[in-house]
């Protein structure tokens, strides 16, 4: 708590006097935020250079963040930065091309699949099933998974299967300074339906999405609690939010 004190007492010292200083000060402290956003999104030091890369972009949108962030918006700075954050680090993704094609096929066949088998049994599939559907082994399914996990696949993004990119809820719905009413029902309308469909997922499925999205758990965390691995747990992730977004593009 004395912490937390401390780092408001520090935010509004910096937004009301605005000197190099603190400002250095306020980037420094917030550095963890980007590791941690990092983590959450599947991308860990194992990477190696390219972790290094990602968490360079993620520290330019930290400090685009200090530098543009308005007080008046009653926006709290922590939500703020991490979208700037992870904004940045989506945006060096998409433009970088980091993932060979052939794993972007593959990735895209996997999305196929999924949206096909839901069509066909109205549930799930499992990767056996994608496997057999596709003509691959199940390792090859697995690998698809997680490389569908690592151009972050989430629940805040839209995806066209017949599209080889996917767009943020924030892009398409979001605002910086005002709602519009008809923007602000058809969000509500999809998070309306996704409630609906998560029902409609195995009790291990929604227990996944329940603690990296309610709980705030990195997939390693998780990993501990269900005593599975955490690329397990990416796995199980990526297919687990496919098979949401066919579920709700079949309704």
């Amino acid at each position: 708590m004395v912490m937390q004190a401390e780092a408001a007492d520090l935010l509004n010292e910096f937004f009301t006097e605005r000197s190099p200083e603190l400002r250095e000060k306020l980037v420094l402290q917030s550095v963890p935020l980007v590791h941690y956003l990092l983590a959450r999104m599947g991308i860990t030091q194992e990477r190696g250079s390219d972790y290094e890369d990602l968490a360079h972009q993620g520290l330019i949108g930290l400090i685009e963040a200090v530098d543009h962030f308005d007080p008046k918006f009653n926006t709290r700075f922590s939500t703020y930065a991490s979208l700037r954050i992870r904004g940045k680090v989506l945006d060096y993704l998409r433009t970088s091309d980091w993932m060979p094609r052939t794993a972007r096929k593959r990735t895209r066949m996997i999305r196929k699949s999924i949206s096909a088998l839901w069509s066909e049994n109205s549930r799930e599939p499992t990767e056996d099933e994608i496997a057999a559907h596709l003509g691959i082994n199940v390792e090859d399914v697995q690998q698809g998974l997680s490389d569908s996990n690592r151009i972050l696949v989430s629940l805040d993004m839209v995806m066209d299967v017949d599209q080889d990119g996917d767009s943020s809820l924030y892009e398409r719905l979001g605002d910086e300074k005002q709602t519009d009413p008809s923007e602000q029902f058809e969000k509500e309308s999809l998070m309306e339906e996704m409630a609906g469909a998560i029902q409609n997922l195995p009790e291990r499925e929604k227990l996944v999405l329940s603690l990296y999205y309610n709980d705030n758990l990195t997939f390693k965390e998780i990993g501990k609690v269900l005593d599975i691995t955490e690329s397990r747990v990416c796995q199980l992730h990526a297919r687990t939010i496919l098979s949401l977004k066919a579920m709700m593009n079949n309704e």
